[in-house]
């Protein structure tokens, strides 16, 4: 079991690392967002993060348009979806827009951490990222 599979014993967030080209998308993304929507998850998210050059990103953390695999841990179920900007979110339960709460937590992690994933109701499920069947940076996609 590696480090990012273990609580944090601060019970702060995993930590997370973005790439250069992505911060700069998503704080245009921000800086471009209707008021009244809320951005502070996401804001927060960026301002954590360690930022590196695309190409130093290893092949293991989620970046935007990452497909992801996760787990439910109380149900087991698995799931994937992508992640990605709102504009090619369009619904469909196999995109996560980078603006819902679990998109801006699941940006940065790696293979192996865990979130606790909002539900209705104030309600919450604990995911752990199971793998990425694809990361834009390791296929070589730096410009996507």
């Amino acid at each position: 079991m590696n480090d990012q599979q273990l609580p944090h014993p601060s019970g702060l967030p995993p930590p997370l690392l973005l790439s250069r080209l992505d911060c700069d998308r998503l704080e245009a993304l921000l800086d471009q967002a209707p008021p009244g929507l809320d951005t502070g998850g996401l804001r927060r998210e960026l301002d954590r993060a360690e930022v590196v050059e695309p190409a130093q990103v290893p092949a293991d953390v989620i970046t935007m348009n990452s497909v992801i695999r996760f787990v439910d841990e109380a149900s087991g179920e698995e799931r994937e979806a992508a992640l990605v900007y709102p504009r090619d979110a369009d619904g469909r339960s196999d995109r996560i827009s980078i603006l819902a709460p679990v998109g801006s937590a699941l940006l940065g992690l790696r293979v192996g951490a865990r979130i606790a994933w909002p539900l209705p109701g104030g309600r919450s499920a604990q995911l752990r990222v199971l793998g990425l069947r694809y990361q834009p940076e390791a296929a070589g996609d730096l410009h996507r």
